[in-house]
């Protein structure tokens, strides 16, 4: 059996617009203001900072509630 790809998604809800993982229910919330002498440095930094913690999370830590709970 293939390993589930996780992706990072942009997600739209009631109370968060950003990017989380297709896998899990990890989103991604950045630890203070933007960074940087230029927008340009702070889309590189904000996108570096969101692919890092992307690439280190665990999805095992981050599970879904269920859909339908009992």
């Amino acid at each position: 059996m293939e390993p589930t790809r996780r992706k990072l998604t942009w997600i739209e809800e009631k109370h968060f617009w950003g990017w989380g993982c297709s896998a899990c229910a990890w989103l991604f919330r950045p630890l203070g203001p933007l960074v940087g002498q230029s927008i340009d440095d702070m889309k590189v930094h904000y996108e570096k900072q969101r692919d890092q913690e992307f690439a280190s999370h665990v999805c095992a830590k981050h599970p879904r509630a269920p859909k339908n709970p009992p």
